[in-house]
């Protein structure tokens, strides 16, 4: 397996099911082979038929469909550019599985982001970035009060004045508007649904339809919102609000939590509110508790359902019957789909390996769901009632079937603080001989190298080099109960960096093909951070390190990333205000440093702005350290582009092969 293979295998993305249950439709990201341009597509598949290979749906050669949903009576809405700018689309589709001419449904002037149809089909809410004093959805001016003019400069006078990716236009928010639809085009002007509210929803910049909720009986709509003021940046005060479709009587219905609220799903009876909820303000990575409440009753009197499961929930929806709950969460390096009762809490789990996105229940029991893992990307798998699980499509069968197997192993061994601790060993299968290690640490730091794919760090491709690729899920790693993710709390260089080592040799004890003596280590993010802590704190371990993204000096940091409540919960505060500032600083152990180490940055990264990777690659160089630096102008905290992924490979991949396979290998020890 390739980075050009990576690159370029087709990738899934929305997943709906008709009314009638007898069609799945998705779409596809497909990437050209020689310009790595990407453009999406959109398929139809046939449940009923085992035989059955998707079809592709309102073809339009050189535009994106993207989006699918199917209405009530059985015809597809989706968005496209294909009339320059993205638009709200509707196809039908023929009881044999047809599609029809489809039909440009809107013509906004502002380009819609995304879309929740009502219950019935009557009615749809579409949100899109629009200016907060616009009454229509779009206007001449983008609202943005940061550039009064005459010159280029930008004004602020509170935070955000960026987030993750972009400069910040206050004034211009992600904003939800109500339409009545009318033979499949909406109609009107629409209904702004924030009222007096000032903030984005769905929530930036990862939040969409699962923050988007239709109260049943299409009289309102229901959505998880954050107020955009001078706290925004250290909040984490997301909340549950709802607003009549014509835009009157927004309510805050979750006002008493400081905390988080989100992914609101209503029983399709109308009779219930379920909602994921944390408990303590400034920290995202708080356990998601399921919370229901009775539709008309007070918020104090809403049901904690999932108190007493130490897993914090991804995603929410109900069954047909509204008798259970289908949730999504991280359990032991996997990701599974799983079924609570309603009535008593009770969880059970679903799927085994592997890790779960779209989940859609069905009628007669069954689970249609999206599946990938360390082998294989995304498709689509049905779960029989009986537990029977069928795969459904095959996407990128034919390239996966010329790429040669890896073998995935799982281990365990005691970390810190005599816990349990897991990680992976991923090398090609049938391989012979000693094989170097390439150790991956995982970012976050609140998550996990568990069984997943990845189009950004991918242990297959890497393995595939010739390399015995080890994965630990440390101290703060997600899927092993709140108290093990809290730990890594005010302890960034202590428990993870003890596990990292105690994994290190139980990998070897495990294998004995893996060589010990030849070793790379390789992180971003929090990930790294710890190739910065090693450098300095491990420095007589690994040949070389590939730090991408990674935190150098703990007070620029905290002053210049942009989600300010990421860094002020797990470092104690601000940081004027922390009692041991400079404890777990990577900065201050510089005169260790003697590991070949190679850096990696986008300069669009705002939540570890790519001075963090600038400042150790100067250390490097002027300490005669060899190092490298590889920064990305068109990039983020990830590296996302086609083409710029082949070269983040490729450049990783020789830095490998030369501290561990070439002249230079041992050198850096």
């Amino acid at each position: 397996m390739t980075a050009e293979d990576l690159a370029t295998l087709k990738r899934m993305g929305s997943v709906t099911v008709s009314p009638d249950e007898k069609w799945a439709a998705f779409d596809v990201t497909e990437t050209e082979a020689d310009s790595y341009e990407r453009s999406n597509a959109l398929y139809l598949l046939a449940l009923d038929d085992p035989a059955a290979t998707p079809t592709r749906v309102a073809d339009k050669p050189g535009k994106s469909e993207h989006s699918p949903a199917f209405s009530e009576d059985g015809s597809l809405y989706y968005l496209s550019d294909a009339s320059g700018s993205e638009q709200l689309w509707h196809v039908d589709i023929a009881p044999n599985g047809e599609s029809g001419t489809p039909v440009q449904a809107s013509d906004l002037k502002a380009d819609i982001a995304g879309f929740k149809l009502s219950p019935t089909g009557e009615k749809i809410a579409l949100w899109g970035d629009i200016a907060r004093d616009c009454p229509t959805f779009g206007c001449d001016k983008d609202g943005n009060r940061a550039e009064p003019g005459p010159g280029t400069g930008r004004e602020y006078d509170e935070l955000f004045i960026r987030h993750w990716s972009s400069w910040e236009t206050p004034g211009n928010y992600s904003r939800i508007f109500a339409f009545d639809l009318d033979d499949g085009k909406i109609t009107g002007d629409g209904a702004a649904l924030d009222g007096d509210l000032v903030g984005d929803s769905p929530s930036k910049p990862f939040g969409g339809g699962e923050e988007v909720a239709w109260v049943p009986g299409e009289d309102g709509v229901f959505f998880t919102l954050r107020i955009a003021d001078r706290n925004e940046p250290k909040s984490t005060n997301l909340d549950i609000y709802g607003a009549k479709a014509d835009g009157q009587e927004t309510v805050n219905f979750t006002a008493s939590n400081k905390a988080t609220d989100t992914l609101p799903a209503f029983s399709s009876d109308g009779e219930w509110l379920a909602w994921a909820a944390m408990e303590r303000p400034g920290y995202e990575s708080d356990r998601l508790v399921v919370k229901l409440r009775k539709q008309g009753s007070d918020e104090d009197t809403a049901i904690a359902l999932t108190k007493d499961w130490d897993r914090s929930v991804g995603s929410i929806v109900w069954t047909p019957d509204n008798q259970k709950l289908i949730v999504t969460a991280q359990e032991v390096l996997d990701h599974p789909a799983f079924e609570i009762e309603v009535a008593t809490g009770k969880v059970s789990r679903l799927t085994q390996g592997g890790n779960v996105g779209a989940t859609i229940p069905l009628r007669d029991g069954s689970l249609i769901y999206t599946l990938n893992s360390l082998q294989a990307p995304t498709d689509l798998y049905r779960r029989a009632p009986d537990g029977t699980v069928t795969q459904l499509t095959d996407i990128n069968g034919p390239e996966l079937n010329e790429i040669d197997p890896v073998d995935v192993q799982r281990f365990e061994f005691t970390g810190a603080d005599d816990d349990q601790v897991w990680g992976q060993i991923i090398k090609p299968a049938g391989a012979t001989g000693k094989l170097p290690m390439a150790f991956l640490v995982h970012g976050g730091p609140q998550g996990s190298f568990g069984n997943s794919w990845s189009t950004r760090w991918n242990p297959k491709v890497m393995a595939a080099q010739g390399y015995a690729v080890v994965t630990v899920d440390f101290h703060g790693s997600t899927g092993y109960g709140q108290e093990f993710t809290d730990s890594i709390n005010l302890d960034w260089g202590g428990k993870p960096l003890q596990d990292l080592k105690f994994g290190y040799d139980a990998a070897l004890a495990v294998d004995s093909q893996i060589d010990g003596e030849r070793s790379c280590a390789l992180g971003g993010s929090y990930g790294g951070y710890m190739m910065n802590w090693i450098a300095g704190n491990w420095p007589d371990r690994f040949d070389c390190l590939v730090n991408h993204a990674g935190v150098f000096d703990l007070r620029s940091m905290a002053l210049s990333t942009e989600e300010l409540w990421f860094d002020q919960w797990d470092q104690g505060g601000p940081w004027w205000t922390r009692p041991h500032p400079e404890k777990w600083n990577p900065v201050n152990y510089i005169t260790n440093w003697k590991t070949p180490t190679l850096f990696i940055h986008g300069e669009k990264d705002f939540r570890i702005p790519y001075t963090q990777s600038i400042m150790p690659f100067t250390v490097a160089q002027e300490m005669d350290i060899p190092s490298k630096l590889l920064i990305f102008p068109d990039e983020n905290h990830w590296v996302l582009k086609g083409k710029n992924s082949v070269q983040w490979y490729r450049t990783v991949f020789d830095w490998l092969e030369k501290w561990t396979k070439g002249d230079q290998a041992g050198a850096g020890k």
